[in-house]
């Protein structure tokens, strides 16, 4: 990586549009006609047969901790669902703590990467593995993903830590970034992933109610507004961002949750992690809401199109910009670049007056910050990605080296801002 920070240029690129959320989605029109991965050479007929899906592993976080995880549901009888006539908003949100000793650390946890009715439709034709990622239809089973989280792990001792949310890519479920939560969870923090019902690829909620993304129908609509689309994504998604927040002093009145996992948050360090439009969301959100005392925008764009598809309108953190610590992660790929190259970057880093800083990943890409530099090639070795669709994902860098450098640089920024530990890892360019 190299890096920016708010005086000093030590170069490099980074951000990509949310806009190619969109684009992806689009696709699911097409995509379903790619099928089931199947074995060159087969000569016998298909019934006859099986193979047997690909499956892949997080890698295991470095932290001193075990890692426990519980999951809840979050009902919002105030708010009427954008996205859903006639429905008040629920969503699904999972917590991600240091587990007491001797819990937490199996090689492969008792929890799986997701549950079974969403990792399959996920999957599927329909699913973001296919319109976000380019995944071939049926060829992972991405119910046999291990995580190294224990369910309801009793929580470590130590008082009151700081605590991080976490909100994925337009139309990706919260599961999509689990390696890094993980880590974060691992060295002390309690992290909050927040899925944004209708918007998210699939939610499953108790009893196996299983909630699909709008948005590949919506997209079908002719003249449909792009940019008005994603406002109302956005509106929705810091909305959610908020009414969580509201709902994590109030815990205690939840029985399911691990016995003291709610009266181990510090709501007085709180900060906000989101990749592509997650980081958007962290962004606005931290814009909107004083709370959220430090945030991180992984490649995100944060302006919104114009009806005809002709220009830009910046978003309202953009125009203000923030004054609390905010940390810009992108790439060197085509459609990213540092913030002179991204005019919503270039306007929120000139109207900034807190802390800030622009890192690049060179060599990455787009999907670089999300558990696809760890998922997939395992799942390219087995035949199940191919070459070219790894690469647009995860770009040309070293899949270990990516994932190592987004853990240390997010670890590092909330250390900074949130303990008050700095590392100086974010001072300049690092030789490692």
């Amino acid at each position: 990586m190299s890096a920016y920070d708010s005086g000093r240029d030590i170069r490099r690129p980074g951000r990509r549009s949310v806009v190619a959320g969109v684009a992806g989605l689009v696709a699911v029109g097409v995509l379903g006609a790619a099928g089931p991965v199947h074995a060159q050479g087969e000569s016998a007929p298909a019934a006859r047969v099986q193979r047997v899906a690909a499956h892949a592993d997080l890698l295991a976080p470095t932290g001193p901790y075990g890692v426990g995880t519980s999951s809840l549901r979050m009902a919002d009888h105030g708010r009427a669902d954008p996205w859903k006539a006639g429905e008040r908003r629920e969503l699904m949100v999972s917590f991600w703590y240091p587990a007491a000793a001797g819990h937490g650390r199996p090689r492969h946890g008792t929890v799986p990467y997701m549950e079974p009715k969403a990792a399959a439709h996920f999957g599927s034709a329909e699913g973001a593995a296919s319109f976000n990622h380019g995944l071939p239809v049926g060829a992972t089973d991405w119910g046999a993903t291990g995580t190294h989280a224990v369910e309801g792990a009793p929580v470590a001792r130590g008082g009151k830590r700081p605590v991080v949310l976490y909100s994925a890519g337009l139309g990706d479920p919260r599961t999509w970034n689990t390696g890094l939560v993980e880590e974060l969870a691992s060295r002390g923090y309690v992290v909050v992933t927040v899925d944004h019902t209708y918007e998210a690829s699939e939610v499953e909620f108790p009893g196996g109610k299983l909630a699909a993304s709008v948005f590949p129908g919506l997209l079908q609509q002719p003249d449909l507004d792009i940019g008005a689309l994603l406002r109302t994504s956005m509106k929705t998604r810091v909305a959610d961002t908020r009414f969580v927040l509201d709902r994590l002093g109030a815990l205690h009145h939840e029985r399911s949750l691990p016995r003291g996992l709610a009266g181990s948050l510090d709501l007085r360090r709180v900060g906000m992690a989101g990749q592509s439009a997650g980081g958007f969301t962290a962004a606005q959100a931290m814009h909107d809401d004083r709370r959220i005392k430090a945030g991180i925008n992984m490649d995100g764009q944060m302006d919104f199109p114009d009806a005809k598809g002709r220009g830009s309108e910046l978003s309202s953190v953009a125009r203000d910009g923030l004054d609390r610590p905010f940390l810009l992660m992108g790439t060197d790929a085509e459609g990213s670049g540092d913030y002179h190259r991204q005019p919503s970057w270039n306007a929120f880093w000139k109207n900034s007056r807190g802390w800030h800083a622009n890192l690049t990943m060179t060599g990455g890409q787009h999907g670089s910050y999300t558990d696809a530099a760890a998922l997939l090639p395992q799942l390219a070795r087995q035949g199940a990605v191919p070459a070219d669709v790894l690469t647009k994902n995860i770009g040309t860098v070293r899949p270990e080296r990516s994932v190592a450098a987004v853990r240390a640089y997010t670890v590092s920024f909330f250390d900074r801002w949130l303990r008050g530990r700095d590392d100086h890892l974010l001072d300049g360019a690092s030789k490692r």
